[in-house]
């Protein structure tokens, strides 16, 4: 699954546009590797993503192509914030 759309299926960032924007900006990695929005993620891999002065990292857990707000939380770990 391309990286845009999981952070957007997770809730981790609320639009698609605003995830590519934030890896266009080099704000998002994965795996320690700065990543496109285009990058391909899979279970076990972990995202870290820079906001203004704050970040989060989270371990990829489950992969669906579309979910419930209340599934949402289940598609990621928070390993970092």
């Amino acid at each position: 699954m391309r990286i845009d759309k999981f952070l957007k299926n997770s809730r981790l960032i609320k639009r698609r546009s605003v995830a590519k924007d934030a890896c266009d900006q080099e704000r998002v990695s994965v795996n320690g590797k700065v990543v496109k929005a285009g990058a391909e993620v899979k279970v076990g891999d972990e995202i870290h993503i820079a906001f203004g002065n704050s970040s989060i990292t989270a371990k990829v857990c489950k992969l669906t192509e579309s979910c419930k707000k209340e599934d949402a939380a289940d598609m990621y770990e928070i390993v970092e914030s």
